[in-house]
């Protein structure tokens, strides 16, 4: 691969090499740290390829080269931590042709927003055992919807034997952690009442899987990782980094009224009326103070990065298109045969250096290789998801997501060849 110049500022990281290679016993096995080399995080599993969230996935991208495989967390009626990317299973599986659950279909508030279909917490495991996985992008990605009807939904406890297995991390997330401790309903009205960080760590600790160097805890919400660090992990006795997802931080569109924009969290207590300096502490103080219209775009700056390292986070799992902005191309471009929807604009969002100077680790989410999510550079060359993943390791993100592992440990390997 070319050499790659950039007329940008470089985040200057230490000599990088390429991970060494995976040696048995499973036991022993260390992944690379992200102080040393980037990470690959299979997104989902290698979900360009395979249904996401199955085993199947999963196993794939251990076999692609991922230092880490990523399991969404969500929780069943019967308090089991299951991997799908959402709590509405009809996007992810087959419920909706199984009639023996027709009448389990309903219309929910999830983080603010209805949403219609099959919810998790109205299913025990072994009736959302009997569902068989598919793939969400069937038109995008037919080679994954062969797949259709082959695999299970996964616990994760199994996601984790597998990991322990392989000799490989972890990169679970709690999904709407305020939804199902506080919010949510199942089918019955009654409420669901999961703490599901709390259940994350007791998976942990009883599997025995709370090596440092091969978990990482990440969420969209702020509230569930402070409860992390200050109540569940020091009651465990453990010590594991936890890393901050941000969503859409662009000024212009912040405040609309999508979960994307804003942590859920911070809206729900503000339109309940608590005690925000008792949950966030100084966060509460930021430029014109929190509320239930505090957007991505008012945390992301280098006041707020810095308490977030100094209170909890470890690293920070940041939307692309914050780092690296771009604009869209009506009508799509066409270059060799490919369609290009969009283009770098030349700017890196100085959250990344902000970021970085904190100490926190930076890990970009999602690299996806269909034409669909990629961008022309800002001078017009086509990228693909290989150069995407290598721009973000020059400009110091430590790992990155991403839906085809194999690409993204051809990107690494560049990126430590690299002058």
């Amino acid at each position: 691969m070319p050499r790659i110049t950039l007329g940008l500022a470089i985040v200057a990281l230490g000599a990088c090499s390429s991970p060494p290679p995976r040696e048995p016993p499973p036991q022993e096995k260390s992944v690379v740290s992200a102080t040393t080399v980037p990470i690959v995080i299979a997104h989902r599993g290698a979900s360009g390829y395979r249904p996401e969230h199955t085993l199947a996935a999963y196993e794939l991208a251990i076999e692609q080269g991922a230092d880490f495989i990523e399991p969404d967390l969500v929780p069943t009626a019967d308090g089991v931590l299951v991997a799908r990317h959402e709590n509405e299973l009809s996007g992810s599986t087959d419920v909706a042709s199984r009639p023996q659950f027709a009448d389990r279909r309903a219309t929910k508030r999830v983080d603010g927003v209805e949403v219609s279909g099959w919810f998790s917490e109205d299913f025990k495991l072994a009736e959302l055992k009997t569902l068989r996985a598919r793939e969400p992008l069937p038109d995008l990605r037919p080679t994954s919807a062969a797949f259709d009807g082959r695999f299970e939904v996964p616990t994760f406890d199994e996601v984790i034997a597998l990991a322990a297995a392989h000799g490989v991390g972890i990169y679970p997330e709690t999904k709407h952690p305020t939804y199902f401790r506080v919010e949510g309903r199942r089918l019955d009205g009654t409420p669901i009442g999961i703490d599901t960080s709390q259940a994350l760590v007791d998976r942990l600790r009883a599997a025995g899987f709370t090596d440092p160097r091969r978990v990482f805890i990440q969420s969209f919400e702020i509230a569930n990782l402070l409860d992390l660090s200050r109540r569940i992990l020091p009651a465990a006795g453990v010590g594991l980094p936890l890393v901050q997802l941000i969503g859409n931080a662009d000024p212009a569109t912040t405040r609309a009224a999508d979960g994307f924009s804003r942590p859920y969290d911070v809206v729900f207590h503000a339109r309940r009326g608590d005690d925000l300096g008792m949950i966030y502490g100084e966060l509460d103080q930021i430029a014109g103070g929190l509320d239930d219209a505090t957007g991505w775009s008012a945390l992301i700056e280098p006041g707020p990065i810095s308490w977030m390292a100094r209170n909890y986070a470890t690293g920070i799992g940041p939307w692309k298109v914050n780092l690296l902005p771009r604009v869209a191309l009506d009508p799509p471009r066409e270059v060799d045969g490919r369609r290009y929807p969009a283009r770098l604009t030349g700017a890196v969002n100085p959250l990344l250096a902000a970021a970085r100077a904190a100490g926190l680790d930076v890990h970009p989410y999602t690299v996806r290789a269909e034409d669909r999510y990629l961008a022309l550079d800002a001078d017009g060359t086509p990228m693909d998801a290989e150069s995407e993943a290598l721009r973000l390791f020059t400009l110091g993100a430590t790992g990155v997501f991403i839906d085809q592992p194999d690409i993204g440990v051809r990107a690494r390997r560049a990126f430590a060849a690299a002058d």
